[in-house]
């Protein structure tokens, strides 16, 4: 990599249904704003859910326990949970595929495709884990070509991208293969039946001294001292915090840690079973969250 902004990138290692990438929203917005222009970031697709897993003998008993799982990982992120699990995600592949496939429509249009995929799981407890789910999840994103990107999301190229995701995800760097730390997820690399995988979700950052991982639930402060660390000369400090208001202008949908003082103005508020979402108007008059899931 050389000067500008290349001399950065940010690889971000996460799953449409991972709720501990899910609860890890706000700091990661945060991220990107603060290296904005000076950084390219990247995801990778890492598949939590696998596509040749053996289905639950008791898929209401999994339901159930991942449900109480999900809520624990929420009472540690603040982020919002279903009031009910209705199933766990048959697969991770149609989302990432759809989450891949968006980037083909630029960086505004993924962003909302992969918040509306998450919010299919932690607000509604539907994960959009089919075409047809996806398809309904994604209703009235601005910007989005629903047709093109469904062609994409069926093609041969996008699949062997989140093919590459998939093997990139298991194939951790050495620092995270064992790693035990305090906190409720200090992100060592998980095994797997042919080896291990990073964590959901990991963030490496690549710069002109080298690589720092971040793996885990981490803190804003810990991922700008790893940017720092391999891209010196960046600022010391953060920027201040962003205006509620202007967060839910830009990305249409908050949760309770990006509006800690309750509901910007204008926002319509959805209770979850943990914490509120805030939609703005505009998200709110197309959104899938505010029809009857029944």
């Amino acid at each position: 990599m050389t000067g500008g902004a290349s001399a950065l990138e940010v690889v971000e290692y996460t799953d449409p249904f991972c709720p501990w990438a899910w609860g890890a929203e706000p700091v990661l917005r945060r991220l990107r704003r603060e290296l904005d222009g000076v950084a390219v970031h990247r995801r990778v697709f890492g598949i939590l859910f696998d596509e040749d897993e053996e289905p639950a003998p008791d898929p209401a008993a999994e339901t159930a326990w991942y449900a109480g799982f999900v809520a624990r990982v929420s009472g540690h992120t603040g982020a919002p949970r279903p009031v009910r699990l209705r199933w766990v995600a048959a697969s991770s592949w149609p989302a990432s595929l759809a989450a891949a496939a968006a980037e083909q429509q630029g960086p505004e249009v993924a962003e909302r495709v992969l918040r509306r995929l998450r919010e299919s799981a932690f607000v509604r407890g539907e994960p959009a884990d089919t075409p047809e789910r996806i398809a309904a999840a994604l209703h009235g994103v601005p910007g989005l070509d629903a047709d093109r990107l469904a062609t994409a999301a069926a093609s041969p190229a996008v699949r062997e991208r989140v093919a590459r995701d998939r093997a990139e995800t298991r194939a951790p760097r050495a620092e995270v293969v064992g790693l035990r730390g305090d906190g409720p997820h200090p992100g060592g690399a998980k095994e797997t039946e042919d080896g291990y995988r990073y964590a959901l979700p990991t963030v490496a950052f690549h710069g002109p001294a080298g690589c720092r991982v971040v793996p885990g639930w981490r803190g804003l402060e810990e991922y700008l001292a790893a940017a720092r660390a391999v891209r010196p000369g960046l600022p010391s400090a953060p920027r201040g915090r962003p205006d509620p208001a202007e967060l839910l202008h830009r990305h249409r949908s908050l949760t309770a840690p990006e509006a800690p003082d309750g509901p910007p103005p204008g926002a319509v508020t959805l209770t979850t079973g943990a914490g509120p979402l805030h939609l703005s108007a505009a998200e709110a008059a197309v959104s899938p969250l505010l029809s009857d899931p029944h």
